[in-house]
């Protein structure tokens, strides 16, 4: 990977995370610019500094809410993409982000996270079943049982933790977070100014 590139902790959980990750390989093909993706398990980001995010589900503010739904579909049409509610959420991603450390070792980790995605927030599958994930690896030529291996290893509930950690350390609260350097960008809607960095830099 070059000095120049764009670094990308995500959780799949987030409809503003697909929302991001559709956006920031938009500009990653715009500017030849690599991405380093590096997932996290967003529970743990909440549990350590973003504890807001509970409460607000708890009781949630009606005008917000409102205005959340209507700018979650606005979103979608601007990135061409279907989201729908899922009956289960939140959902318990660590299995799946997991996956995406297995995935990025075999360079595939943009392919297996769009999948993760869209079964999650367009298909309203439940991406914390071993059979959900399972189906994604064969679909990328992946043999489930060496996966299902892998994201049961400790070495890499360590590396999850490890991520999730570094973004905390960094000041990061949540997904998509994205870094261009020692600049931190947080939200699908913070992709332009990112593309404002990357056009002065």
């Amino acid at each position: 990977m070059n000095s120049n590139y764009i670094e990308f902790y995500f959780d799949c959980s987030s409809p503003w995370t697909y929302l991001g990750f559709v956006g920031i390989n938009e500009i990653s093909s715009k500017y030849n610019i690599e991405i380093k993706f590096l997932p996290i398990l967003i529970g743990g980001v909440f549990n350590s500094v973003n504890d807001e995010v509970y409460k607000f589900r708890a009781k949630p503010n009606p005008l917000k809410s409102n205005y959340y739904n209507h700018d979650l579909k606005m979103w979608a049409k601007v990135r061409n993409l279907q989201i729908n509610w899922p009956s289960i959420f939140p959902i318990n991603s660590v299995k799946a982000m997991r996956g995406a450390l297995f995935f990025n070792e075999q360079e595939q980790i943009s392919d297996y996270a769009l999948k993760i995605f869209k079964a999650y927030w367009t298909d309203g599958k439940d991406i914390s079943q071993d059979n959900v994930i399972s189906q994604i690896c064969e679909d990328l030529n992946i043999d489930s049982n060496t996966f299902l291996n892998f994201i049961n290893q400790e070495k890499t509930k360590s590396a999850l933790k490890e991520n999730t950690q570094e973004l905390i350390d960094r000041g990061g609260f949540g997904s998509p977070t994205y870094f261009f350097k020692d600049s931190m960008f947080f939200g699908n809607d913070r992709i332009q100014l990112l593309e404002e960095q990357l056009n002065i830099s």
